[in-house]
């Protein structure tokens, strides 16, 4: 739909509206009556303006953007966005934060979303990650209770730090996020000046179709800046919408931030041989085993002309991916398979594919199979053949893309991660000795600071967890509490 310009006013259908400010009433007090169609329609549609917001990642920022091919990779993957150095593709990006409502402020302690939406000419492929390498828990059966206890307290409708450091402290395998979370990196200054992760452990395939696993990282142009918890604290006083409104003036002011995109790649067989599980994303893949490989740039360029349409509307899900690329045996991965194109028929409908934001703008000869549902608005196919099969050669399949088999094997079990893997700890550790003096100090306050209302059994719990990482980090997690740490059992 075009705008009007000539800025006269119709109702949905296109009828002239003839009184904008005075509601048709029987007599001059009297009573509305129901004949005032524009009054009926403007209001019906008022009470239906907001749609269902993200569970996780519902407070977020958009901008469109320009992937650009540096290096060559195509002995990693056949994917025609990777074919060719300089091959451009038109991508939209998302951030957001994770725990946060529509209404949440931009500055506070959290993850960061980093969804990427690349428009290539084999399908659009959704690249859905954060801006931590890791997470809190390696299964999606507990995807769930992270959600509730991010979100409000059922008695109280208020944040309840003693379900949230209760929960993050029975999973010892969620120590290596909060650790993340509660260092200098809790708080990005901004959208652009924060790394990205695909996070997730996927696949490429070449045209030989060799497979090997890859991890994505975006890398800042613009430099790391992150916030205090002070300096968050000023910021969200004034201003809620800090990083939205850094982003939307940078690029209104032609200050395009721009990122990096690096893979990590590990052979199958080096899958086999890997110390821990290749696909837990509770753990990272060291760089000095796995070096980032340059991939390419992207650079956003564009902000949304309309953010509801753009970029409330805007939708993700692992699912929407290309030839040549694939998914892992990461459990978590394979949940989200599910839950977010689930979201997004809930949110938005069966048919949000066609929102232009959504759309496979750059496929040549697009041909879905679907059919029907609410708000189908693409002339749903016409007369087209709808069955298959059929004697007319429609909606044949294209045989030449099947993927190679993933390299699975083992019984279908709800298997128990922890009888194998107990290394929860290491990871942690060494991430807390990457840190500077002053850094670790801070991380030790953010903590105290992120657990107050928190009984001191779960600070307990926590301070094991930390000391078994390094004994440093759990006694400077004891001090930053006022606990002694010889009343900490330390071994339980």
């Amino acid at each position: 739909m075009t705008e009007n310009n000539n800025q006269h006013l119709t109702g949905l259908f296109g009828a002239p509206v003839s009184d904008r400010e005075n509601t048709m009433t029987a007599g001059p007090r009297g009573p509305v009556v129901m004949q005032d169609i524009f009054f009926i329609e403007q209001m019906a549609h008022f009470d239906r303006e907001v749609i269902p917001e993200r569970r996780m990642h519902a407070k977020g920022s958009g901008a469109f953007g320009t992937f650009t091919v540096t290096h060559d990779i195509t002995q990693y993957t056949s994917a025609k966005i990777f074919s060719e150095i300089g091959k451009q593709t038109e991508m939209f990006a998302r951030f957001s934060t994770v725990a946060g409502e529509r209404g949440a402020a931009d500055a506070e302690r959290d993850i960061r979303g980093f969804a990427l939406k690349f428009y290539t000419e084999e399908g659009n492929w959704d690249l859905v990650g954060n801006n931590t390498p890791v997470f809190f828990f390696r299964d999606p059966k507990l995807f769930a209770s992270l959600n509730h206890v991010v979100k409000r307290d059922p008695k109280t409708n208020m944040h309840n730090p003693q379900s949230n450091w209760d929960f993050w402290t029975s999973l010892p395998e969620a120590l290596h996020q909060v650790t993340i979370l509660m260092s200098d990196r809790g708080i990005p200054n901004g959208f652009r000046h924060m790394h990205g992760f695909g996070s997730h452990t996927y696949s490429m395939y070449n045209a030989q179709g060799q497979r090997v696993w890859v991890k994505f990282h975006f890398r800042t142009q613009q430099g790391i800046e992150n916030l205090t918890d002070e300096e968050a604290n000023r910021i969200i006083s004034t201003d809620r919408e800090s990083s939205q409104r850094d982003l939307f003036n940078a690029i209104e002011q032609g200050q395009f931030p721009k990122w990096k995109m690096f893979i990590q790649v590990m052979t199958e067989e080096q899958a086999k041989n890997h110390k821990d599980n290749a696909f837990d994303l509770t753990k990272v893949w060291f760089k000095d085993e796995y070096p980032l490989i340059p991939v390419g740039e992207f650079e956003l360029n564009r902000n949304p002309e309309n953010y509801f349409a753009e970029v409330e509307q805007a939708a993700f899900a692992p699912t929407n991916i290309i030839p040549g690329l694939d998914f892992s045996p990461d459990k978590m991965l394979q949940g989200r398979l599910f839950s977010y194109g689930d979201t997004q028929r809930y949110r938005l409908g069966v048919n949000h594919w066609q929102i232009p934001v959504n759309y496979p703008k750059a496929v040549a000869n697009l041909c879905p199979f679907s059919r029907d549902g609410q708000m189908r608005v693409d002339g749903n196919l016409g007369a087209h053949t709808n069955y298959y099969p059929n004697s007319y050669g429609h909606h044949q399949s294209q045989p030449q893309f099947k993927k190679p088999a993933l390299p699975l094997n083992g019984s279908v079990y709800e298997h128990d991660f922890r009888e194998d893997d107990t290394n929860y700890y290491e990871q942690p550790g060494k991430l807390f000795n990457l840190l500077t003096t002053e850094e670790q100090h801070r991380l030790f306050i953010n903590t105290a600071n992120a657990m107050h209302g928190v009984n001191d059994e779960v600070k307990r719990r926590h301070i094991r967890n930390c000391y078994k990482a390094d004994p440093a980090y759990g006694q400077g997690i004891a001090t930053a509490l006022n606990i002694d740490i010889a009343t900490v059992d330390l071994e339980n």
